[in-house]
Parts: structure tokens; C-alpha cells; sequence
């Protein structure tokens, strides 16, 4: 019935070993949560685009895109930015001056006087290429399945942005 030994009896002993189970626990929860917000923040502003029969081409890494709404406000991705402000705002973009490349995303129903000052904004900051993003055409959304709406840039290629 000795529990305790030698001069300090008591039998306690402190445990030097971190109980790491309540750590595994929160950090599993932080990545269910990202993994269910992450999809959302790639969401973009939405708006009504023209359709074309333009083929879909798989992007390969994530662009800059400029959104401009049926409202006529214009967003560097998902940030609201003031068309006079827009020229700097991409002029200090590092992603958009790395490429020499942004995507423009805008609603069908804006005037294309709105869209040709969005695209001469971004080719005073410096962007060599525009590429314009659309629907896919009504009659083609069956072979389309899967893949990101069609985009197309100045040089005539066509390019591919994810949303």
C-alpha cells in the first residue's frame, strides 16, 4: 500500500508530455472550415455574360480579373475599385504586371463605351493583353460541361480564366 517512495512521499509525479489530441481536434475543424469557404471566396462578382461560340480553353493558373456589373461598378477580382482609381490600382497590381495580362468580365447589358474605358485603364497600366470572358452559346452548354467559360484576348488566341 505504499504508494509513495523514498523521503517526498505523495506519489505525484508531473507529466512533461504536451497533450497534443485537443490541437489535432481544432486544427481539423480549421480545415473542414476552409475546405467549405475556400470555393466561396472564388465566387467573383456575379454578372450576366454574352454568349459565344468560343471553345473553352483549361487555365492553368489563376488571373487577374476585372469585373464590371450591370450597375457599371468595376472590381479588381472581388474589390470594388472607382473607375478613375482603376489605371493605379492594376499599375500596382504585382500579379497583373508580373502577366502583362487580366481578364475582363463584364455584364452584357453594360455599354461598351464602359467596357472599351476599363480596357484602355488597363493598357495605361501597362497590361499588354485583354482577354474578354463569356458564356459558352445556349446550344453548346452540353459539351461544355466542366469547363470554365470561354475567353478570348487581343492577340487572338483564345485564353481561359477561373472564377
Amino acid at each position: 500500500m505504499g504508494m509513495g517512495g523514498g523521503k517526498g512521499g505523495g506519489g505525484r509525479t508531473t507529466m512533461s508530455e504536451i497533450n497534443v489530441t485537443p490541437m489535432v481536434d481544432v486544427m481539423l475543424v480549421l480545415l473542414i472550415i476552409f475546405m467549405v469557404t475556400a470555393p466561396l471566396i472564388q465566387q467573383g462578382v456575379k454578372v450576366n455574360l454574352p454568349e459565344t461560340k468560343a471553345a473553352p480553353v483549361e487555365a492553368t493558373e489563376k488571373k487577374v480579373v476585372l469585373s464590371i456589373d450591370a450597375g457599371r461598378k468595376v472590381y479588381i477580382g472581388d474589390a470594388e475599385v472607382a473607375l478613375e482609381e482603376l489605371e493605379t490600382k492594376l499599375a500596382a497590381n504585382a500579379k497583373a504586371q508580373a502577366d502583362k495580362e487580366v481578364y475582363l468580365h463584364a455584364d452584357r447589358d453594360v455599354p461598351y463605351g464602359v467596357v472599351v474605358e476599363v480596357m484602355a485603364a488597363a493598357q495605361r497600366a501597362g497590361i499588354a493583353n485583354v482577354g474578354m470572358i463569356t458564356e459558352p452559346a445556349t446550344g453548346s452548354k452540353a459539351s461544355n460541361s466542366g469547363k470554365a467559360p470561354a475567353a478570348s484576348s487581343g492577340k487572338g488566341k483564345p485564353k481561359e480564366a477561373k472564377r
